[in-house]
């Protein structure tokens, strides 16, 4: 088996790891490195699901990389025009040529004797396995399980007589015109699939077991497409994006500590959407705003489809499947041919690899997370995990460029392995997710990393803050040892106090 060598290994070639891929070669020009995917194409999510009307649930002012603007006045785009931005952009940056296809990552060992990482990869074409080691290895997984998504066993599933079709696993040709359609979820995937399929299909049902707080978005922002009229178009998307970020960051500071005005906020739009002839039971939650994630309404479709007939809610609970549908506890049968639970993702870090550091396997659930980039204890290892509460990639770009930082940092020093160490016992119950109090979070807490209950443990979910930390803050803050050495805090050149600020809403 023969092994290659780079500077830096990425795992995952979705939108982390092409944007790790583009800083690195912008950042560390003169690092070698390379990308194993194991799919046959880049993109991630955007590859990977097909159903109809998938596009993005943050506006794609913030969602598009910091050094490549998003252009136009959409805001909410689709699934493919969003895979087509992440293809432009590794080809822009000549990143094609770094990317390994069809490799499966299965294991990574570190050797603090060698100072590098060894990853086994199976090639999914030839069947043959793979070796490759690196100097440093950077995590670009996301945090869901791309061979399934989470369906829970359905009473007399077998008995159903239609079709029952996962969101993860849409098929190519799959005709539901004239269809009755049934959508088992209320997240963003079912608010998505519903006014969609309506077009389409005789009747579609979304059936809930509890309301998500929504919010309607445009899709074109009229505001922004008027400002790109007069001023120069970087200028223009700087200040569609400083609007956007503080505007998304208002509402969830507010939701955090005022939820009962918040509430009503949020219930008052819905109210205005809806009209009388909808019951508001349907959109009530019974936890407060941002204990889930807020759901994005396009264009208030799923308003329209309701008030149109095309599309029902049903807010209940499953007794079980029957031949022709769903029976629920209430004793209402839903007539269906099609049945789609859209009913989560299936949480996995690392894309199910198990880490190991000197023999030992690293157990994700003892580790507290360092600045929400490096695992306590993982040596020369990186793990891009983006915000939950805002746009992924504005927490991907700042952990990718504190992830160069670190590497230029080692070399000008020349020291060979870098850990995080915590010494004060800092691991705390929250997850790595934060403060979501969704059921796929409460289901995978057992294999997710920790937060600490202070200092550079805690994350913050915190997009200013964050950039304070990972772009400006030192690298030596006492916390990384270098070479099994503890560093001492060196302050740095002092910063004045708006450049983080202007630099997170305006860019680097």
């Amino acid at each position: 088996m023969s092994e290659q060598h780079f500077d830096v290994l990425i795992i995952g070639a979705g939108v982390s790891g092409i944007g790790m891929a583009c800083h690195l070669k912008r950042e560390c020009p003169g690092k070698t490195f390379a990308i194993l995917e194991r799919r046959q194409s880049l993109g991630g999510t955007w590859d990977l699901f097909r159903y109809p009307g998938i596009r993005s649930d943050s506006d794609m002012f913030t969602f598009g990389y910091n050094f490549r603007p998003w252009t136009g006045g959409k805001v909410l785009a689709d699934g493919a025009s969003i895979k087509n931005y992440v293809s432009e952009t590794a080809q822009e940056h000549g990143i094609g040529q770094h990317i390994r296809y069809g490799l499966a990552v299965k294991t990574a060992d570190w050797s603090s004797v060698d100072k590098r990482w060894t990853l086994t990869a199976l090639n999914e074409t030839t069947g043959k396995t793979e070796s490759y080691t690196a100097s440093f290895m950077i995590g670009c997984t996301g945090y869901y399980n791309y061979d399934q998504g989470y369906k829970p066993d359905f009473p007399g599933e077998a008995e159903f007589k239609g079709q029952v079709v996962h969101p993860q696993h849409w098929p190519e040709n799959l005709d539901y015109t004239g269809k009755k359609v049934v959508v088992i979820g209320s997240g963003a995937t079912a608010i998505t699939l519903v006014p969609t399929l309506a077009e389409k299909a005789e009747h579609v049902t979304m059936l809930q077991r509890s309301p998500t707080y929504l919010m309607p978005l445009p899709s074109i922002d009229k505001v922004t497409l008027g400002i790109q009229k007069v001023l120069p178009a970087k200028a223009a998307y700087r200040l569609t994006r400083a609007r956007n970020i503080t505007v998304a960051r208002l509402l969830y500071q507010r939701s955090r500590k005022n939820p009962k005005s918040m509430r009503r906020l949020f219930l008052g739009v819905i109210r205005r959407q809806v009209g009388d002839q909808i019951d508001m039971r349907h959109f009530t939650p019974d936890y407060n705003p941002w204990d889930q994630r807020l759901c994005v309404v396009k264009d208030g479709d799923l308003f329209g489809a309701l008030k149109a007939g095309k599309a029902s809610m049903a807010t209940d609970h499953i007794e079980r499947f029957t031949e022709t549908g769903i029976r629920l506890k209430s004793g209402e049968h839903l007539d269906a041919d099609i049945i789609v639970p859209a009913t989560g993702l299936d949480i996995q870090m690392l894309g199910g690899i198990k880490p190991k550091v000197d023999g030992q396997e690293v157990l994700l659930k003892q580790k507290v997370i360092y600045k929400n980039v490096m695992l306590e204890g993982v040596p020369n290892a990186g793990m891009i995990f983006g915000y939950t509460n805002i746009s992924w990639t504005l927490k991907a770009d700042i952990a990718s460029e504190y992830l160069c930082r670190l590497i230029n940092y080692m070399d000008q020093y020349k020291v060979g392995m870098a850990v995080a160490k915590d010494n004060e016992n800092s691991l705390g119950e929250d997850t790595v997710m934060g403060a979501l109090d969704a059921g796929y979070v409460k289901r995978a807490a057992d294999r997710l990393p920790r937060q600490g209950t202070h200092g550079p443990w805690k994350a913050a979910q915190n997009y200013l803050a964050d950039v304070k930390v990972l772009r400006f803050d030192p690298i030596e803050d006492g916390y990384i040892e270098f070479d099994g050495r503890k560093t001492k805090v060196r302050r740095g050149e002092p910063r004045a106090f708006l450049r983080p600020l202007r630099s997170a809403l305006f860019g680097s």
